[in-house]
């Protein structure tokens, strides 16, 4: 964990410079399309047109992720960018669910991480800390994405355990990467005491 501030003394709110700008931009598209993803997921599963929409807002994270790097973190884009994945994840996860292409319990387990994370982080957050992201939430995602796609996608539709199987997948580094979250806050807490 580090300091709020140590390494960005003057977070903006939205950022000034072409490239917070567009990051920004894009990670708000992609938090207000992942509702659309869903009901197309809803409305038909396995379709390449959601496959594709799919792999569409995946090109989109990479490329805010990209520009975001090149500026100035802003508070409005370390709020927005994981809960725009946060979104397309939960609610594509819970409408497969929903048509029985997925079992409740990996999607629930996710889903209970991602809640207790965001708790964690803001609980950090008002102490002045930051919480970067580890590499196992960083494959988390990449196989969190890799489940939907393959849910999603009409070449596995007689397949359906390539799904299944890196969806467990996701799950293991999503379990493993919050016990390193909790980890970091306990060492945090034994040397420094409660803040």
């Amino acid at each position: 964990m580090t300091e709020v501030g140590s390494s960005s003394p003057s977070m903006s709110f939205i950022g000034t410079s072409r490239w917070a700008l567009a990051a920004n931009a894009i990670t708000i598209i992609r938090t207000v399309l992942a509702p659309v993803l869903a009901a197309m997921v809803a409305y038909r599963n396995p379709w390449w047109v959601s496959f594709w929409f799919g792999w569409f807002l995946g090109v989109t994270d990479i490329l805010d992720g990209h520009l975001a790097r090149r500026s100035d973190p802003t508070r409005v884009g370390a709020f927005l960018d994981p809960l725009a994945d946060k979104a397309v994840v939960l609610l594509v996860g819970y409408v497969m669910v929903a048509i029985g292409r997925f079992h409740w319990l990996p999607i629930t387990l996710i889903a209970l991480r991602e809640l207790a994370i965001t708790v964690y982080r803001s609980y950090w957050g008002r102490r002045g800390l930051a919480v970067p992201a580890r590499r196992s939430a960083k494959y988390k995602t990449l196989f969190q994405g890799l489940a939907l796609a393959a849910a999603m996608c009409p070449a596995f539709d007689g397949q359906l355990w390539v799904a299944d199987v890196l969806l467990w997948f996701a799950v293991a580094f999503t379990l493993v990467s919050g016990l390193q979250y909790a980890l970091d806050g306990h060492g945090v807490l034994r040397k420094g005491g409660q803040r």
